[in-house]
């Protein structure tokens, strides 16, 4: 029998220690996110992954929000984050720290998830887009590489927090 672990089980660290430890050299921008609840999911997979930072950009709201909180599961207060007016300062900024622009849109020039083994940098800022209408244009133009998650269905989208699930694995696997 396979017995599955309970919660005090899992030997997980604590907030103080988890802030203290070194983190996986990614770090997050969500570009306009309206949804409270997509935002609290990317704090909590952003904890689940060990990032550095969350940065919320433009209408991206900020903790403290209940709804926030609700998904997050108090991971707003174990990831780093900041607000930021001006994304595109941002990512001039996080260029200049070494970082590789990373937006994941569909655009005529992408590279696929399952390639990014092939990317040289060693750090690098993934931009999350907009529920809508995706990562704006002018930040996909200032970006390094542009990020595809293949899909086979007929929708050829997925929720912006399930999204980054699947790209932040991807990216940590780099690290492991």
């Amino acid at each position: 029998m396979n017995k599955k672990l309970k919660l005090w089980e899992l030997d997980r660290v604590s907030e103080a220690e988890f802030k203290q430890q070194q983190k996986n050299p990614i770090v997050v921008i969500l570009d306009d996110i309206r949804s409270l609840n997509n935002i609290g999911s990317f704090f909590r997979t952003a904890d689940a992954f060990n990032i550095e930072k969350i940065y919320l950009c433009g209408i991206t709201a900020c903790p403290p929000h209940k709804d926030i909180h609700k998904t997050a599961l108090g991971a707003t207060e174990t990831i780093e984050w900041e607000h930021r007016t001006d994304i595109l300062s941002l990512c001039e900024e996080l260029k200049k720290e070494g970082f590789s622009i990373c937006s994941i849109e569909q655009t005529e020039e992408t590279v696929f998830l399952q390639n990014i083994h092939e990317l040289k940098a060693e750090k690098f800022a993934l931009v999350f887009g907009n529920e809508v209408n995706g990562v704006n244009q002018e930040v996909v133009n200032y970006s390094d590489t542009v990020i595809e998650i293949p899909q086979f269905g007929t929708k050829h989208s997925l929720n912006v927090s399930v999204c980054a699930g699947i790209v932040l694995w991807e990216f940590c696997k780099k690290y492991i």
